[in-house]
This record gives structure tokens, C-alpha cells and sequence, in this order.
């Protein structure tokens, strides 16, 4: 009976974690965020596009996911879904459709690129941080590649098995993982095409996007499309792999563009295939230039918590586990606080002018940073 009662304890409380408020960590820069929605589309692709911007102050504060195009709730799932949070109590710092900052003239452009299928809205806490850097930050979701994706009008679409690497091993594994490689390429390349003509329309974005500053950045399999975008467009200047493995032509040819690789803890990783992706993140890394290359570790930092999900993390009994088994070393918000600094620290110097030494040297504030090379 006692443990019955305890089970019972266990998901009561769970559930009024579900539907607790939750705030992500703070923006660090001196901009206010803006946050605005289309719908771009072509005879190739449909895109959910998400825009953050600096912006001026006084606009009204934006739902975490809007309602039009929350994912409707989580079915089938069980006592998982009670380890997830209700998007609705989810609060970020965006504003809605606010102004842009008269601050500058112009601003650097950034594309993010989510992990494997994950929505970008899971990147908010990077997208707002770099924007209230003074950038604008661009995010997109493809139906049928991304797990969900809601427009505007209510047409809702899921991934479907042939695109999900993860249901295949071997060749047709690869074979899978680089035909979605070149379909997320192509789909930036027609992001940054739509980018020049709202840049060129009237509206808030008229004259404010500056498109020789661009940047591209990515976590794990977005990281990974960061580094061969680079690679493949000169409209890339820079750009930033989140613990992805490099995939596609760069890893043969390499790349001459600033780069940085950000890892998340594989100091005990000893397997064939981490070796084998730590010898690709290093042969690439060599040949990037001398003066515009990083390789860092986040002492601690687990793969899966570099988005939203590490402020999102519930369950003191989960994270517990997590711990025991050396998957949770760090804090998910304090890993999200440094990999923000990393972020904009490097853009920073690559496409506003500064210097990338404060990333190379020990720093009090963020001891978990350890530069590999």
C-alpha cells in the first residue's frame, strides 16, 4: 500500500509541475526582443519562418508558442507527458511584433538551425539572447521534416518514417541523413533569397537586414547543416556547430570561413564512432583559418539540454537519475547561460569587428568553458 501511495505521490506531482509557470533564463544584452511569423513559400517547400529582432521597448510580451500554432497536446504519451511542460505556461521574453530598434541602421543576420526534427521555437533561449545582442535571428520549420509544425490557418503537419534517420541503420542510414543534409541546405539558401526581398519591401524589415554580415549556427544535426552550408554558399561569414557531427563534402575538403565548435562533455566517450566524430571535428578544424577558429567543451554539458529543453527540465526525482547515470552534469539553465555567451561572444567578433581572444582565455564567469585547441 505505502508504495501504491507513493506512485500515486509521485505523478500528483508531476502533474503540478506539468502546469506550472516556468520563465526561460533572461536575455543578456541590452536590446529588447522582437519576434515576428510567416509563412514563406516557393514550388519546392512550405516554411513556418520565425524572425527575433532588436527591438524597441513598449510592444506587448508574446506567448512562448502562440496559440494558433501550438501543437495540440501531447497524446498517447502517458506518464512521459507529465516529464514535458504545458507550452502554455512556458514564458519567454519576446515581444510581439514590436518595432525595430532605431539603435543602428542595419543589423548582422544569424540562421539558426534546429536539432534532427526538433521545432525551432525549442531554440528561444539562444534566438532571444543573440537578438538582444543586436542581431536578427532567423528560425524555420518544414512540414514533414520537423515533428510538428502548426501554421497560422490551422494545418497541421508531422514527420513522417522516410524522414527520420533514426528508424535506419547502416548505408540507408547515411543515405537518409545526407538527403535531409542538402534538403535543409537548400531550404537556408531559399530563407536567406526571401530574406533580401523583405530587406528590399516596406516594412519593419526594409533596409534593416544586413545580408554581408551573415552568420549560420546550429545544434547537432542543425550544427551539422551550419558546417556544409558554410561550406557550400559565400553569403555564409561565419558560423558555430553545437556538438553536431559533421556530415556531407566539408569533412573531405574542409572550410575557410570562421568557425567555431561547441561540444557538450565527451571526456568519457571512448566508442569507435565518437572517436570518429571527434577526428572529423578536428580535421576540419585544422583547416580553418588561424585567426578564426575555436573548439570548445562545456565541462559537464549533456547533449539533448543546449535548447530550451535544459530550462524546461523538471522532475527533481528525473534529474536525479539523469545524474546517477553521468547524463546531467551541469545544470540545464547554466549550461543554456554559457552556450549563450559562446554564441554571441563569437559572432561577435566574426561579424561585428571583435575578438574572439575572451573565448580563448579562462574566464571567472563561465569556468566550464574548456578550450580544446
Amino acid at each position: 500500500m505505502s508504495v501504491v501511495l507513493l506512485g500515486i505521490a509521485g505523478i500528483a506531482t508531476l502533474w503540478l509541475e506539468h502546469r506550472s509557470e516556468v520563465t526561460l533564463p533572461a536575455p543578456t544584452g541590452p536590446f529588447p526582443v522582437g519576434r515576428a511569423l510567416f509563412d514563406w513559400r516557393d514550388d519546392q517547400r512550405e516554411l513556418l519562418v520565425w524572425i527575433w529582432y532588436p527591438a524597441a521597448s513598449g510592444a506587448v510580451p508574446d506567448d512562448y508558442v502562440p496559440a494558433a500554432v501550438r501543437p495540440p497536446a501531447s497524446r498517447g504519451l502517458g506518464v512521459f507527458k507529465l516529464l514535458t511542460r504545458d507550452l502554455s505556461k512556458v514564458h519567454g521574453h519576446s515581444l510581439r511584433n514590436a518595432e525595430m530598434s532605431p539603435q543602428h541602421r542595419s543589423y548582422p543576420v544569424v540562421i539558426m538551425r534546429a536539432g534532427a526534427s526538433a521545432p525551432v521555437m525549442n531554440y528561444s533561449t539562444l534566438a532571444e539572447d543573440l537578438a538582444s545582442h543586436g542581431y536578427v535571428v532567423v528560425g524555420f520549420d518544414a512540414p514533414y521534416r520537423t515533428s510538428i509544425v502548426v501554421f497560422p490557418d490551422g494545418r497541421t503537419f508531422a514527420r513522417t518514417p522516410e524522414n527520420n534517420p533514426e528508424l535506419f541503420s547502416g548505408k540507408e542510414f547515411t543515405r537518409l541523413a545526407n538527403k535531409l543534409l542538402a534538403a535543409w541546405i537548400a531550404d537556408v539558401g531559399f530563407v536567406l533569397d526571401r530574406l533580401e526581398k523583405l530587406n528590399a519591401s516596406s516594412g519593419t524589415f526594409t533596409g534593416r537586414l544586413d545580408l554581408t554580415r551573415v552568420g549560420v549556427f546550429g545544434h547537432s544535426f542543425g550544427g551539422a547543416q551550419a558546417l556544409q552550408f558554410c561550406h557550400d554558399d559565400p553569403r555564409c561569414k561565419a558560423g558555430i556547430d553545437i556538438d553536431g557531427a559533421p556530415l556531407g563534402s566539408v569533412v573531405q575538403t574542409g572550410l575557410t570561413k570562421p568557425f567555431m565548435f561547441l561540444l557538450s562533455d565527451h571526456s568519457n566517450e571512448t566508442d569507435a564512432e565518437a572517436k570518429q566524430i571527434m577526428a572529423n571535428i578536428q580535421s576540419i578544424y585544422h583547416r580553418l583559418p588561424a585567426n578564426g577558429k575555436l573548439l570548445l567543451m562545456i565541462r559537464g554539458a549533456n547533449h539533448f539540454t543546449f535548447s530550451d529543453d535544459g530550462a524546461l527540465l523538471k522532475s527533481h526525482v528525473f534529474r536525479a537519475i539523469l545524474r546517477l547515470f553521468g547524463k546531467l552534469g551541469i545544470d540545464g539553465r547554466r549550461q543554456l547561460v554559457v552556450t549563450t555567451y559562446c554564441v554571441h561572444s563569437f559572432f561577435d567578433a566574426e561579424l561585428n569587428g571583435g575578438s574572439i581572444s575572451q573565448l580563448k582565455a579562462p574566464s571567472p564567469l563561465y569556468p566550464e568553458i574548456r578550450v580544446l585547441r
